[in-house]
């Protein structure tokens, strides 16, 4: 279940009136492919769980017990489609979601499916039962 904000449906709302172009789209398809494998899924799911903070890579390699040249390659293309972010502190890498980018993804779908289409019925996404 997920749970948004009024000032997120107040954004949903313009973004149903907005024409996406086709390159938000070609963007968006890009992204859901950089979080269609199970790793790189994995790797956003555990990023959530640290939001705000997000965690250096030696934590995530931990956690998801990958080799560091495995999770190197998936974080690179997480990064390329800016659904993480990444700092240096020191002589660690900090990764962290990219909670912008994910909004906007999140809002380019729910306006597809539950609002404009009304394929969804926009209550049992927004609401608790």
């Amino acid at each position: 279940m997920v749970f948004i904000g009024i000032d997120m449906l107040l954004y949903f709302d313009d973004y149903r009136n907005s024409m996406v172009m086709k390159e938000d789209v070609s963007r968006y398809a890009d992204m859901f492919a950089a979080m269609g494998s199970e790793p790189r899924l994995q790797i956003m799911r555990l990023l959530l769980s640290a939001h705000p903070e997000g965690m250096v890579v030696g934590e995530i390699a931990t956690e998801l017990e990958v080799t560091a040249s495995t999770l190197s390659h998936h974080l690179e293309k997480l990064k390329n489609e800016d659904l993480v972010r990444v700092r240096r502190e020191g002589t660690f890498l900090r990764y962290s979601a990219n909670i912008d980018g994910l909004q906007e993804l999140l809002g380019f779908l729910y306006a597809e499916c539950c609002t404009r289409n009304k394929a969804v019925e926009p209550h049992k996404i927004v609401c608790c039962e």
